[in-house]
């Protein structure tokens, strides 16, 4: 299996990007192509004394920046390490992708370059929330901002795919994200939503309400891409407050210090819990081959950890057990 990774996307790259990778390689059991300009890779491997010889390297020139139009990785960056990639994989170099850049770009990119499966409306950026429970998969996040109902739908079914695939849960619960549980709340948006998830292939819930979100009301959490970015985005910042204020109650006086010492293990597990890195990315779903977007910000074990989603993915094969739930989506909706 081959794993395909912009070298050069994210704040911490490539020097990041190439220690995961390594550490993948002897991990994982991948074979993994780091893109980028292969003279950097290698000055950076050398300063930073990392035996890259178990990675290959694809050049690739130019870098696209996260604050360019993401349209531009078609024709002005196309010879980007994000646009080289996608290439690669788009023509069977490899089995699956992951970049920490531009979040517009890969999307473009995957839907041009790449493709979406079948029938797919929109590809949907997918991401695991911890949760009281257990963890949430929220879509979308920020792929489309504006959505139709029958788009929806189908991102709840890319998600009980991924669910069922990647986390093991058989019959994964679907929820509508809402202002309220009653099937008439919300926009039209929603309510029309609602109808069509109630007679999808998925074990549709109905609506929940953001509050109930983190205490695992469903493994999969459906919205349009502004508000799962605000719900996602929300969920982060409770999570940077909640450590804040765990440090500050145990950095008091010697009780405070003892009391920390006694909870230390549920302390950690906390904090794993809440660590982004654990996951390693987002899914991008609705591609015909694996997508990963990783974190800007993320270190080598984010990298390693998205190497390993992706391996995952292409194990289980999540694309066709999308594909299978979407023929099952359009044969109901035929039958309406």
């Amino acid at each position: 299996m081959r794993i395909i990774v912009d070298g050069f996307g994210g704040d911490n790259a490539p020097l990041e990007v190439l220690t995961g990778c390594v550490q993948a390689v002897d991990g994982l059991g991948v074979d993994v192509t780091v893109v980028g300009d292969e003279s950097k890779l290698r000055k950076c491997a050398d300063e930073n004394g990392i035996d890259i010889s178990g990675l290959s390297l694809k050049h690739a020139d130019t870098v696209i920046d996260v604050c360019c139009d993401p349209t531009k990785i078609l024709k002005e960056y196309s010879d980007s390490s994000m646009a080289v990639g996608l290439k690669m994989l788009a023509d069977g170099e490899g089995d699956a992708f992951l970049s920490a850049g531009s979040t517009g770009a890969l999307v473009v990119g995957s839907t041009f370059i790449v493709k979406r499966i079948k029938g797919i409306k929109r590809v949907a950026l997918a991401t695991l929330i911890p949760t009281l429970r257990s963890n949430t998969l929220l879509l979308d996040v920020g792929a489309n901002a504006d959505c139709r109902p029958e788009m929806l739908a189908q991102f709840a079914v890319m998600g009980s795919a991924y669910m069922t695939r990647f986390m093991d849960i058989k019959a994964p619960t679907v929820a509508l994200a809402n202002i309220g549980a009653e099937p008439t709340k919300g926009r039209e948006l929603e309510t029309e939503s609602y109808k069509l998830l109630e007679t999808a292939p998925v074990k549709f819930i109905g609506n929940v309400e953001g509050r109930d979100i983190p205490l695992g009301a469903a493994d999969v959490v459906v919205a349009d891409g502004f508000s799962g970015n605000l719900i996602l985005k929300t969920v982060e910042g409770m999570g940077k407050f909640f450590s804040t204020s765990l440090k500050e109650m145990f950095s008091g006086g010697i009780g405070a210090k003892l009391g920390a010492v006694m909870l230390l293990k549920k302390i950690n597990a906390f904090k794993k819990k809440m660590d982004y890195t654990e996951h390693g990315g987002a899914p991008l779903l609705g591609t015909q081959k694996p997508v990963i977007k990783a974190h800007g910000s993320s270190n080598a074990k984010a990298f390693y950890n998205a190497v390993r989603q992706a391996k995952i993915c292409v194990e289980n094969n999540l694309v066709a057990e999308i594909t299978k739930g979407l023929d099952e989506l359009k044969t109901q909706s035929d039958e309406l």
